[in-house]
C-alpha cells in the first residue's frame, strides 16, 4: 500500500472501509501492518462515525494541579518582585495564609511555565561557602555600591551597611560624592542602633590608607573601641555578605526601577530596604528575614570621646604633627591622623621588634634593626 501517500488519518479511513467487507480481518490488518485489537478499534470508530485521529492521552481532571487562582497569585508576586526565586516566594504567600499553596519545587515550575525564569538565571545560583559571626553586632561590613547616573544626570553612590550575622541592612545612604560622607552616615547609624564590635570593609580610600597612614574615620571608630578590619586587596569575597547585598540590591531594585534625583533615590532605597529587611525571607537564616533576626547594640554611641590612659609599663611618645614619633633611635611614621596623639611603643620579648600602640589596639609593627616598617595590620591587644 502506498503508505507515504496518504495522511494517516486517510490511511486508517481505507483499512476501516476494506473492513467493512473483507473475509480475512487478520490478513487485512498484516497488510496494513497493525494487529487485530488497534484494526478493531479504527473499524468501530469509523463505525460509530468518530473521528480517526489519536486521542489525546491527557487526563480529562488534574485534581493536583495548583488552583488557577494560586498561580496566578504566585505570578503576581514574581511581578512586583522580579528578583525573588521560588523559596521567596513559596515563604511570603505561607506568612500570607495562602491556601492551597503548593510546595517549593511546583512553584519554580510555575514560574518555569510561564516565562519567569529563562535558562540562563537558572545556572546563575551557585553554591558557596561564607562565614557567619555568632551574634549581632559583632561584625558589620560596608562598602560603597557602585555609582550608576540617575535621569537627571547626576551619578549616585549608595554607601551600604550590613550586619554580618543577620544580613540585616542598617543604612542605604545614596550620596552624589563618596567624599566626608562615611563618617556622617555612621554616626546617625550608631546614634539609631548602637555600636558593632568591629567594621569590615575594603580597602577604598575612604575607609583605610590614607598616604600609607590611617584613615579619619579608622582613627575615629578606634577611638570609639570599634576594630577596623579591611578585606584582602583584590578578594572580594572577603566581604562576601555585602557583595552579594549589592548583587541583590541591583537584581531587585536597580535593574526594574528608574531613579530620577537623589531625593528619588532615597525613598525608593528605603521603601526596598524596609522590604528586604521585614518582608523578604532569607534562606541563610533559616527562611526567617533579617527583622526577625537582628536586635540593636547595647554598645550606645557617645559623641565626646573618653580620655585613655596608658598602664605605664611601655613608652609612651607624643606623635608629631606631620605624623612622626621617634623610638629608639629611629624616626618612624606613623600617619598624620595621628598627629599629637599619645602612643605607646612595647618591643616584643625576643628584642626583635617593636609594636606602636594606640589605645586597646596595635597599630603597626617594626624592625628593631632597621627601623623599617613590618606592617600596619590593626588588631586589638
Amino acid at each position: 500500500m502506498p503508505w507515504e501517500c496518504k495522511t494517516v488519518e486517510d490511511q486508517r479511513r481505507e483499512f476501516a472501509q476494506a473492513a467493512m467487507y473483507c473475509k480475512n480481518f487478520s490478513a487485512l490488518c498484516r497488510e496494513f501492518g497493525i494487529t487485530r485489537r488497534t484494526g478493531l478499534k479504527w473499524k468501530e470508530r469509523y463505525t460509530a462515525c468518530q473521528p480517526l485521529t489519536d486521542r489525546s492521552r491527557k487526563p480529562h481532571t488534574t485534581p493536583t494541579r495548583t488552583p488557577e487562582e494560586v498561580e496566578l497569585l504566585i505570578l503576581a508576586v514574581r511581578a512586583e518582585n522580579p528578583g525573588w526565586g521560588a523559596k521567596t516566594i513559596h515563604r511570603v504567600l505561607e506568612r500570607r495564609g495562602c491556601q492551597n499553596l503548593p510546595c517549593v519545587k511546583t512553584v519554580n515550575n510555575i514560574l518555569h511555565r510561564y516565562g519567569c525564569i529563562s535558562p540562563e538565571e537558572s545556572q546563575k545560583r551557585q553554591p558557596y561557602t561564607s562565614f557567619e559571626k555568632e551574634r549581632c553586632n559583632v561584625m558589620w561590613q560596608t562598602d560603597f555600591k557602585g555609582e550608576f547616573r540617575m535621569k537627571d544626570n547626576n551619578y549616585c553612590y549608595p554607601l551600604t551597611i550590613l550586619d554580618d550575622h543577620s544580613r540585616y541592612s542598617l543604612r542605604i545612604a545614596p550620596r552624589l560624592s563618596t567624599a566626608n560622607v562615611v563618617i556622617p552616615v555612621f554616626t546617625e547609624v550608631f546614634q539609631q542602633y548602637g555600636m558593632p564590635d568591629s567594621i569590615l570593609s575594603d580597602n577604598g580610600a575612604q575607609f583605610a590608607g590614607f598616604r600609607k597612614g590611617y584613615t579619619q574615620f579608622e582613627k575615629w571608630i578606634i577611638d570609639l573601641d570599634i576594630l577596623p578590619i579591611h578585606g584582602r586587596i583584590k578578594h572580594p569575597q572577603t566581604q562576601g555578605k555585602i557583595e552579594r547585598f549589592h548583587r541583590t540590591m541591583k537584581h531587585e531594585l536597580l535593574n526594574h526601577t528608574e531613579i530620577a534625583d537623589i531625593e528619588d533615590a532615597q525613598t525608593k532605597f528605603r521603601l526596598w530596604q524596609d522590604k528586604y529587611n521585614n518582608l523578604r525571607p532569607h534562606e541563610a537564616l533559616g527562611m526567617k528575614t533579617p527583622g526577625e533576626v537582628y536586635e540593636p547594640s547595647q554598645r550606645q554611641y557617645e559623641s565626646k570621646v573618653k580620655e585613655f590612659e596608658y598602664g605605664g609599663e611601655h613608652h609612651v611618645l607624643k606623635v608629631n604633627s606631620w605624623g612622626y614619633v621617634r623610638f629608639n633611635g629611629w624616626q618612624v611614621y606613623l600617619s598624620e591622623t595621628m598627629a599629637n596623639q599619645y602612643i605607646e611603643f612595647r618591643t616584643s620579648s625576643d628584642g626583635e621588634t617593636f609594636a606602636a600602640c594606640y589605645r586597646n589596639f596595635k597599630i603597626a609593627e617594626f624592625d628593631t634593626e632597621d627601623g623599617q616598617l613590618i606592617h600596619r595590620s590593626i588588631a586589638r591587644l
